[in-house]
């Protein structure tokens, strides 16, 4: 495919792929921090890339705050181009952990075209499942566990995903990238799941405490071995660093115990109420 360039051919042994795209379904780089993360981490080496001319728009009209995320990234020092960037789509590989890891941007244009281009890896190197991670912003307090929804290609991988703990979504609206690749999934002979985790819509930077409850999910379904202790830290700072934040905002905070009192009710009636609850985890009244 002329849109498809291989590097090297690393030897893996029916890999899984994880993939973000920046853009739709970021906030909080919740997709493209994970998988910087993962990259890093895992040490994790480029094999191949999508060409990006004939997916994107650069010249998009309209007022300059909304085109400029639609061109290429230049940085200019004393009058001369030092960098200059299209849009990256990459794929790297960790053969220990027997990973395909993707990182992109979601295409403007020819999204068929674009979904050839990761089936066809998928098909040379054998992968037999896809998934995506993202997040949505919504009502939520950050002072809460992050909940992770999820869509799939087919049913049957339903029932393992249910025992890590993975709602399941309902949604009417605007499609991406991801779900186009998820209907044609099935077709490939490959299982797609899109994680995407529920983010509070009052904070707008990165979220490293999304990304680690999204690692950890990964990582008890496909078994990766990784050290993550970095990521606890900074998601616990993070999380201080909000409390102090919200503490100099009363009208915040006092919108934010409601949101804590909506997520604990319908936390404790999804487990048929807090008596049930306790006995459950075998807890004994005071």
């Amino acid at each position: 495919m002329e849109n498809l360039r291989i590097h090297s051919e690393p030897s893996l042994k029916n890999p899984r792929m994880i993939m973000g795209f920046s853009g739709w379904m970021d906030g909080g780089d919740v997709s493209t921090g994970t998988i910087q993360y993962l990259k890093f981490t895992l040490q994790a080496k480029k094999f191949a890339q999508i060409e990006s001319q004939k997916f994107y728009i650069f010249n998009f009209p309209g007022a300059m705050s909304e085109t400029a995320q639609f061109r290429p990234y230049t940085k200019i020092q004393e009058g001369l181009i030092t960098d200059f960037q299209y849009p990256q789509n990459e794929f790297f590989y960790d053969e220990k952990n027997n990973l395909v890891l993707f990182s992109g941007k979601e295409p403007n244009i020819n999204w068929d075209e674009y979904a050839n281009c990761i089936f066809k890896i998928t098909e040379k190197f054998g992968v037999k499942e896809i998934y995506f991670v993202g997040s949505v912003a919504g009502p939520i307090p950050h002072t809460r566990g992050i909940r992770i929804f999820c869509s799939v290609s087919g049913e049957k991988q339903k029932a393992k995903l249910k025992e890590i703990g993975i709602r399941f979504t309902n949604y009417e609206g605007p499609a991406s990238i991801t779900t186009l690749l998820t209907k044609f999934s099935s077709e490939k002979g490959v299982e797609m799941a899109n994680f995407i985790a529920e983010i509070p819509i009052y904070i707008q930077t990165r979220n490293p405490k999304a990304i680690k409850a999204v690692i950890e999910k990964l990582t008890q379904l496909l078994k990766i071995d990784i050290n993550f202790t970095d990521l606890s830290i900074k998601s616990t700072h993070f999380e201080k660093r909000i409390d102090e934040l919200v503490h100099k905002q009363p009208l915040l905070a006092a919108q934010i115990k409601r949101l804590e009192e909506n997520y604990d009710k319908e936390f404790f009636e999804e487990k048929g109420g807090f008596e049930e609850w306790l006995k459950q985890h075998g807890i004994d009244k005071l």
